[in-house]
Order: C-alpha cells, then structure tokens, then sequence
C-alpha cells in the first residue's frame, strides 16, 4: 500500500471508530436492547430529506469506494457516515453519554471489533465498506455483552433474594401497559396506614432496578414491599418473578404501549400475564375483556380482586366520577369520596384499593387515606404560575389514554375566552398504530378556536400535521415551543406539556 492509501485507511477508521461516540449514546438511552440502534436510524431516516439525502449519500460513496477512482474516494462514505443523521450529535452540548462501566465494556468491544474488521477489509481492498458496516458492529456488540452483562449483574440478584429471603416481606407486584407508577405510589400509600411498606423507587422495575432498591432501601421491619415490573417481551417478568416472588399481582391495562416491540395486543398480554402464575391474590382491570377472561379462569384457583374505572359496575372495586367528585364502591356499598385533581385514571386508583384490600389493609383505613394520595411527578401535575396562568406537567405520559385524559383536563381547566395550548412531540413505540394514534391526538389538541397545538421535533410531525392547519405550529424544540407559547399565553390559559422524547429522537 502507498503511504497515501494507509492515510486514507487510518483516516476511515477513524471516523468510523468516532461516529460510534454517538450510538453508544443512542446504546445507552434505549437500555441496550438489540434492534433499537437500527429502529432509532430508522426513526432519522424518516426524519426529513436531509437525512434520506444523506443515507443516500453513504450508500452511494460506498459503491464508489468498492472500485475507488482514487485513494480519497474511500473517505466518502466515512465522511458522509460521521455527518450522519443531521441533527443527532457525535458529541451534544448535553445528555452525552455517560462512560460507565457497562459503556466503557460496549466501546471496548467495539473498538475490537471495528480494528479487526478495518483489518479485514484492508486486505482484500474494500475499507470503503466500513462506515456501512458501523451500525451492524454496534448491533453486534450488543448481542455480545448482552450474556456479559446479565452474568455480572447476577450477584445483586443473588443479593437481593438472599435479603429478601430473611427479611421475608410481603411482594406485592405490579405491572400494566400504562398506569404501573401511578398505582405503585398509590398502593403504597394506602398500604402504610396499617403496614411498614416500601415501594420501589420512580421507574426501577427491571431486575437491576428491583434488586438496587433491595439492596439499598429494604430494611427490617418492612412488611410490604411493592415492586413495579416493567417488560419489553415474554419471559422478563417471570424471571423478575422467580428473584421478587409476589403474594399479590396486578395489571393495570393493556395497551398499545410498546406494541413497536411486541408487534401484536396478544403478546402484550401474554408478557404481562407472567405475574399472575406465582400470586395467590390478582387485581385485574376488568374494564379490559382480555383480563375480565382471566380473572374468571383464575377465579377457581386464586383469589381475583375485579376493580373497575366505572365501566364495570359490578366489580368488587369501582372508582368513577360523580358529578365534580368522586365514588368508590366497595362490597356494593357506595362511598362519596375526595380525591386529588392530579388523578386522572379512576383505573390505577381502583387497582390500587384492591391491591389494598389483598394484604388486609381495613377499608375504612383505605377510604379515610384516599384523599391524600400522591401525585406522581411529571404525569398530570398541575400547577399555576405566579400570573395565573396553568400548567400541566404529562411530560412522563407517553400513550394515547393518558394523552386523551391529559388534554381532557386542560379544557377542564381553561378559563373563560382562554386558549389550550399543547406542546407535543408525540407519541412513539406503537407500531403501526402509532400515525393514526398521532393524528387523533392533533385532531383533538386543535378541536375548536381556543386549542392551539405546537409540534415539537420531526419524529411525529406528518401525523401531528392532521390537525387544524391554521391552529397547529412547528418548532425544533421543547424549549423554543415552551418560549413562545410562554410570551403568548394569558392567565386564563392553559399550557398542558404532552409527553417529552430524549433527545436521540429527531
């Protein structure tokens, strides 16, 4: 090789070697499964013609570096690769990576892989193939560590079980498409007007997340431990489900949360069904037919709490509105009830007071702490700004139930003459629902004069665009959507924030 043509293959690698900077990041943000590096290229391409223009210009510089007019065609490709998408940083000003020890393991293997492969295609004369290649690598690197990475986390399992193995509280497990946190914290509070109760903190409900709060926060005299399970597939839960064995289960819906990983309605239910098997008490949203069916196959074998959000009045727990307030139901007795404004889902309230009764908490304890239940930050929490003006925070809500409820109080709540102002980047994982369900969400976010919806970013924006024209807005970010809505806004107005996507999302 020429001093030129080792140039040009170092100066490939390089950039190859770079670029990878940005989808660790990408990695890491997405919990390291295997799939969602080229799911998320996927969501850039799409993403405006700049970047199809761009990912052309990959495909096209490699073709051209297969028979290379010169040395510095192989550059091409490399260079067009680093570049790309538009919009996605190498190296952002904020929410960079962080080099844990799980990255730092991923980028060395990495490293490896990308020297060897550079090696490679050195020797037969196709290093210009190495940028194409850069995604595939990481992928690969992923399903390598993957085993790695479960093998070593596996002593904090084994820590976990052994404290809770001698500590023996009573598990309490919950999971759902939607509502897992809310009725967690929920739960929780009921339960500790009689019970020592621990609940696991914010969003941990994978098997590292369960078993940190284990071993970090379970301490004795705990009689209740109530774990949220979250899953992306079949079998996660049933191997939470071995380490954190529940008494009590429940689910809290079915939805269309994640069906881009679970492609269809019966693999959701089947993922999240695999709490019920090892639970001698269920609490099951009877609103939703899948789980009416199970609660009454499991009648005969388990003890099966039906709770309803007011669409199932024979259930054992009903919670539904009455006129501007609240009932619960409870063994066919009607009971008036206050509630906070921040409780948007009657359902997560109902599963929750089942889940109370489960580990006989006494019902006149439940109804009495039910007014001060707490809120769950960032999902329907409103506040009022020194000039009036109110805010929703939904920016952790991420589904078209929560949306429709979110948008549902905000015209409850704006005052008269006011306007309804909706900052959005949609809502993502549902597959093939996921245009329509972000365009119903457009259509009622500009339903009349008063509505206005700012669209944020570029992942939903075709789908956001069903709305009103003359009543939908474009920005690139949640902040300048926030400024100029801000600068607008009267004190009769409301500012309702409708979920937020990182920013590896255009």
């Amino acid at each position: 090789m020429s001093t030129l043509e080792i140039l040009c293959t170092v100066g490939v690698t390089l950039l190859v070697l770079l670029s990878q900077l940005r989808w660790l990041r990408v990695a890491q943000r997405e919990h390291y499964e295997p799939g969602r590096l080229f799911a998320i290229a996927a969501i850039w391409a799409r993403a405006g013609w700049i970047n199809t223009l761009g990912l052309v210009g990959v495909v096209a510089g490699t073709v051209l570096a297969v028979d290379p007019l010169s040395a510095w065609t192989v550059l091409l490709p490399a260079l067009f690769w680093f570049a790309w998408p538009e919009g996605l940083a190498v190296w952002p000003s904020s929410s960079r990576v962080v080099f844990t020890d799980r990255v730092k393991r991923l980028a060395a293997v990495i490293v490896v892989l990308e020297l060897v492969l550079a090696a490679g295609l050195t020797a037969v004369g196709l290093i210009g193939l190495l940028p194409i290649l850069a995604l595939p690598v990481a992928e690969l690197a992923q399903l390598i560590t993957a085993p790695v990475e479960r093998a070593m986390g596996r002593k904090y399992q084994v820590a976990a079980a052994a404290k809770m193995r001698k500590l023996d509280p009573r598990v309490v497990a919950i999971t759902g498409s939607y509502g897992k946190t809310s009725t967690k914290n929920y739960a929780a509070h009921l339960m500790s007007g009689r019970w020592a109760t621990l609940a696991s903190p914010a969003s941990f409900n994978n098997a590292m997340g369960l078993s940190r709060a284990v071993n970090d926060r379970l301490e004795g005299g705990t009689d209740v431990f109530v774990a949220e399970m979250g899953t992306y597939g079949p079998g996660e839960i049933a191997a939470l489900c071995e380490v954190f064995r529940p008494e009590v289960s429940a689910i809290t819906t079915i939805g269309e949360a994640h069906l881009e990983r679970m492609k269809n309605r019966e693999t959701i239910v089947r993922a999240k069904s695999e709490i019920l098997p090892p639970a001698s008490t269920v609490v099951l949203n009877v609103d939703v037919p899948e789980l009416a069916a199970i609660a009454d196959e499991m009648a005969a074998t388990k003890r099966v709490i039906r709770a309803s959000g007011g669409e199932t009045p024979d259930a054992d727990v009903v919670v539904r509105r009455a006129g501007d307030g609240w009932e619960v139901v409870l063994s066919g007795a009607v009971h008036r009830v206050d509630l906070p404004a921040e409780v948007g889902h009657p359902i997560n309230v109902a599963v929750a007071i089942g889940l109370a009764q489960a580990v006989d908490v006494p019902e006149q304890t439940i109804l009495d702490r039910l007014p001060g239940i707490p809120s769950t930050p960032h999902r329907a929490e409103a506040t009022r700004t020194e000039t009036g003006l109110t805010v929703i925070d939904d920016t952790y809500n991420s589904n078209p139930q929560g949306a429709a409820q979110a948008l549902a109080r905000a015209r409850e709540l704006v005052g008269e003459g006011g306007t309804v102002w909706t900052i959005t980047p949609g809502m993502v994982e549902l597959g093939a629902s996921q245009h329509e369900r972000n365009a119903d969400l457009a259509r009622a976010a500009t339903a009349d004069d008063g509505m206005i919806l700012c669209v944020v970013g570029r992942t939903n924006r075709a789908a956001l665009d069903s709305g009103t024209a003359g009543r939908t807005r474009h920005f690139a970010t949640r902040e300048e959507a926030a400024q100029h809505v801000m600068a607008q806004a009267g004190p009769d107005d409301v500012v309702l924030y409708e979920n937020d996507l990182p920013n590896h999302y255009p």
